[in-house]
């Protein structure tokens, strides 16, 4: 018999708008869970085979912050699949379906890298406060998203929640990011950052903060020293460029439009080398059906190897296929350099965020310890890596 996941029922969903900004706003009056049960994937009884075509490379050290580290690698069309013995129906939550670090998974799905395991994946839409509590209920099985802070006031609720693999950091050309207006006769090395306004389309909480609050900090600022006005995407770069605000965190391929430009200074972006968000999983692929939750990122870790191992974009006919499947624009996407996409987490990473929640003021409670956020695995076992 076919095995299936719940749908997710539009009726089912009323109030999840409401839950999801409740669990934003919950940070200040919420303690970490002291009961909270060990996930299945994280309690060690699992046997972790050598993987052919994933050798010493398939695994970097998690403590490993060095900017040029290489991301781990397999062999192209590696690990090779194990098909389950039953088909599974596997839900993904996205909030966009053509976004460029959503890639791997379109492509996965494209190319049946998730067919070849035994899975029939669903990619879904839908906004992370939505999709959050669907993922804790077993309605969705996996977020494509990002340990914001809402995840982190979910788990800290009793949410059982894991971010189990990354997803991308930004190539070394990169400037997405961190961009300010010059004042008169204002260098970018002398910019002073406290008292500005910051435009940014998503407000507090976002993992953000943390690279933001590196690039504010060595200009004299901070993120309680600036000022937030939350836009839409298309109104960003307008209202940097009409003086509606002083500096704005500007993304792929926005910043193209001022770099070079002598008016503005690019600050900083993500730190090179480490991810901020990929797949969460809830209860039904860390509990319910762990070899699933494997096999899902055995399909997600052989695309990367397969068509992302390294600069894809030198490959034109990719690039003119990824556009089309994502439904972009090829020039725009030609325009910016290749995403390092990468599945591995890097130690201290969630500390960082919640450090920097805080002092956004969207977390004021003790930082939730990496045991209760992190699952590494589950990517580990995929690869053969054993600890």
């Amino acid at each position: 018999m076919r095995k299936r996941t719940r749908a997710v029922s539009r009726g089912r969903t009323y109030g999840l708008t409401l839950l999801g900004a409740a669990l934003l706003a919950s940070a200040a009056c919420s303690s970490p869970s002291s009961g909270t049960a060990t996930p299945k994937a994280d309690a060690g009884t699992r046997t972790v085979r050598p993987v052919e075509g994933c050798g010493a490379g398939s695994w970097t050290d998690p403590a490993d912050l060095a900017p040029d580290r290489t991301p781990a690698r397999c062999r192209p069309g590696s690990p090779p699949a194990r098909r389950l013995p039953e088909p599974r129906e596997l839900t993904i939550a996205t909030g966009t379906l053509g976004a460029e670090y959503v890639a791997p998974l379109r492509v996965a799905l494209d190319k049946g890298e998730f067919a070849k395991e035994g899975l029939d994946v669903t990619l879904k839409v839908l906004p992370t406060p939505e999709a959050l509590p669907l993922l804790a209920k077993g309605e969705v099985d996996a977020l494509w998203a990002a340990p914001e802070a809402a995840v982190m006031n979910g788990i800290r609720g009793g949410f059982a929640i894991r971010w189990v693999a990354g997803n991308f950091s930004p190539g070394p050309k990169s400037k997405s990011g961190l961009w300010v207006r010059l004042k008169d006769g204002e260098t970018a090395a002398a910019v002073r950052m406290a008292g500005r306004k910051l435009g940014t389309m998503i407000g507090k909480g976002s993992v953000i903060a943390y690279p933001m609050e590196q690039a504010l900090e060595r200009h004299g600022g901070g993120l309680d020293r600036i000022r937030y006005q939350q836009l839409g995407s298309a109104d960003v770069l307008t209202a940097l460029e009409n003086g509606g605000v002083d500096s704005a965190w500007l993304l792929d391929p926005v910043w193209r439009r001022v770099d070079g430009e002598p008016d503005y200074a690019f600050l900083g972006g993500q730190p090179p080398g480490e991810p901020l968000g990929g797949m969460l999983y809830g209860p039904s692929l860390l509990d319910d059906d762990v070899d699933a939750g494997v096999a899902l990122l055995r399909a997600y870790i052989r695309t990367v190897n397969t068509y992302f191992a390294a600069d894809y974009k030198k490959n034109e006919s990719f690039v003119t296929y990824l556009a089309k499947l994502l439904q972009t624009d090829e020039a725009i996407l030609r325009s910016t350099p290749s995403l390092r996409m990468d599945w591995e987490i890097r130690t201290g990473t969630t500390d960082r965020l919640q450090s920097a929640y805080r002092a956004q003021g969207v977390a004021e409670d003790d930082a939730l310890p990496e045991s209760q956020t992190v699952t590494r695995s589950l990517y580990e076992e995929a690869v053969g890596h054993r600890r």
